[in-house]
């Protein structure tokens, strides 16, 4: 499921990161919060998101069931497609944080990961 697409090239933009931090008036970031189901993850983020936005912060949610109604939609639970779950959700991340966001992020991590792990196998 890991292919590299072979025939395509990185277009480097002229707006860049840091470009688009200097003109929110705050650096991007990406806030981790996991847990087990039920344990507040969404509370929590989204209550941190709408404080951030009081703060006008450009902000948005990544919320695991949100993601698994569109981008991951077509994964089930097996260990191959939460691996793959991960995968996109942290190359979507990236985007944003490309973006200038603050990203909370709630997603259950269904294996023994740190997030620092989590954030070298993403590269973020």
């Amino acid at each position: 499921m890991n292919k590299k697409s072979t025939n395509t090239v990185w277009h480097n933009a002229t707006v860049t990161r840091e470009r688009r931090e200097k003109l929110n008036c705050h650096k991007s970031a990406i806030l981790w919060f996991t847990g087990l189901s039920g344990s507040g993850k969404s509370t929590l983020a989204h209550s941190v998101e709408e404080k951030l936005h009081q703060m006008n912060c450009k902000t948005l949610v990544f919320d695991g069931d949100n993601v698994r109604q569109g981008l991951c939609g077509d994964l089930g639970f097996s260990d191959d497609d939460r691996k793959e779950n991960l995968r996109r959700i942290g190359e979507m991340i990236k985007l944003f944080l490309d973006a200038g966001t603050i990203s909370p992020a709630e997603f259950i991590l269904p294996f023994n990961i740190s997030a620092s792990t989590l954030a070298y196998n993403f590269s973020l």
